[in-house]
């Protein structure tokens, strides 16, 4: 391994979609995609490693707060607020470059506003509120450009 490697050291001016993204898939859980526990703690974790595109699947949960979860199956369930709150905490620790949510939506249109209320809440000014025009991938934003700032993909 070369030490040099822990340092960014290419060019990050390029379109964001000529990178490629340390991503995760069901972020949330700490095991098994059928039975184990789900933990806000899972995001600190894998943003802390380098992950820069974690999944997050919103169901509907009780009293209209929208919950994150592996649906249809028995893992546990969290407050989609606390996952959004552990992603603030821990979103630029180890890099100031976007970090992508890879929202996976399940809920109603009601837990939706809740959500999109919660995005705005918790992350401000780091929710890129932008709108980029899918036509020309030489148009979107560069990783330098978009520093700090964290992005929704649903």
């Amino acid at each position: 391994f070369n030490p040099l490697h822990c340092q960014v050291h290419q060019d990050m001016q390029q379109p964001l979609c000529h990178y490629f993204i340390a991503s995760s898939h069901n972020t949330y859980l700490s095991g098994d995609q059928l039975l184990s526990q789900s933990r806000a703690e899972m995001y600190a974790r894998v943003l802390q490693a380098g992950c820069r595109c974690v999944e997050v699947d919103c169901w509907d949960g009780p009293d209209g707060e929208p919950v994150v979860h592996h649906g249809y199956t028995l893992t546990s369930k969290i407050l989609f607020r606390d996952v959004a709150e552990t992603i603030n905490k821990y979103a630029f620790i180890k890099n100031e470059f976007p970090v992508i949510l890879s929202i996976e939506n399940h809920c109603s249109i009601q837990q939706q506003k809740k959500i999109a209320q919660y995005l705005k809440e918790i992350f401000g000014d780091k929710l890129d509120l932008s709108s980029v025009s899918t036509g020309d991938p030489r148009q979107l934003p560069s990783p330098q450009d978009l520093k700090g700032k964290i992005l929704v993909k649903v």
